[in-house]
């Protein structure tokens, strides 16, 4: 069954089709129940154009809920562009002027809405702010990254909460693209053991200007921690990447390239073009997970699995 489309966008061409975009799947069906449309919104995010970069993200929210999503997910820091100079001193807080902007887009066209956006707090800290706002235009969950890479960390502040919350959709989890990394990936079991049923990941994934499709190295970066949690909790992650070249800060001639992921327990659900002119909203049926298990039950069945527990080095 194909369980994804593509959507082509109006501000860049749309590559063909990644040759590993249909699902994949090497264990049994996972427990599920009820579908969740979601529409993945690889968006053309300029450094340092947040009125461009914002209704850009506009008409993104309304094609996803013309295609009868449920929820549309966009990319880290979709005002400023990540590590963009200009977020140090134009940086609103949330809530805000540009939170404010989406908030109204969700409850314009009726959907949920989860996008990165930079933060400025009240003690004039700056953060990678990640939001779900729900179809009312209320804001459910506002998280700050935590995996921040070296580069960033003179850009934002390390954040120091997770968060899992209810909705009529499903128990959602919210994180930063980094966040979902090897290194990292204790914040998306945190998560997992909090109930999460879908972790949502706003991202920005970049490479060096020079590398094309046919030198993918997402594969082990993002569909192998993707597909950790996935296969281990019966969890689906959902990450959404900008597209375009870097222009200011340290990653400037570098390129976000899309190549958006939704994992499951049965493996790649859906999928973005890998290309830095892939503008696309992707729109993926993803099965709902049931998760029963709770508390110390999730660790016996990690133990079932063959999970390995920590433990110090020899």
């Amino acid at each position: 069954m194909n369980l994804f489309t593509r959507r082509k966008k109006t501000d860049a061409a749309v590559a063909p089709p990644h040759p590993s975009a249909s699902p994949q799947s090497d264990s049994p069906a996972p427990l599920t129940h009820g579908t969740l449309r979601v529409g993945m919104g690889q968006l053309l995010v300029e450094g340092g154009e947040p009125a461009r970069n914002l209704d850009r993200a506009a008409r993104m929210i309304a094609e996803a809920a013309e295609q009868q999503c449920d929820l549309v997910l966009l990319p880290e820091t979709l005002d400023f562009a990540w590590t963009h100079p200009s977020a140090l001193t134009e940086a609103q807080p949330i809530p805000g002027l540009y939170s404010d902007r989406l908030c109204q887009e969700a409850r314009r066209n009726n959907i949920y809405v989860c996008a990165g956006l930079t933060e400025k707090a009240a003690d004039g800290r700056i953060y990678n702010a990640a939001l779900l706002i729900n179809p009312q235009g209320e804001i459910l969950v506002k998280y700050h990254k935590i995996n921040l890479l070296t580069v960033e960390q003179p850009f934002y502040s390390v954040g120091q909460t997770l968060n899992v919350v209810d909705t009529p959709l499903g128990k959602i989890g919210v994180n930063v693209c980094a966040d979902n990394y090897i290194d990292g990936l204790s914040i998306g079991h945190t998560l997992a053991r909090m109930g999460a049923e879908f972790i949502l990941a706003p991202a920005s994934w970049t490479v060096d200007y020079s590398l094309t499709e046919e030198d993918d190295p997402y594969r082990e970066k993002w569909v192998k921690p993707f597909s950790i949690l996935a296969k281990l909790y019966n969890v689906v992650v959902v990450s959404t990447t900008s597209v375009g070249y870097i222009v200011g800060g340290p990653y400037e001639g570098k390129k976000s390239v899309g190549c958006s992921l939704a994992v499951a327990a049965d493996g790649i659900k859906a999928q973005g073009t890998f290309n830095e002119f892939a503008g696309e909203l992707i729109v993926a049926d993803l099965p709902r997970p049931r998760r029963p298990e709770q508390g110390t039950q999730i660790g016996e069945m990690l133990v079932r699995k063959g999970y390995q527990f920590d433990h110090l080095p020899a």
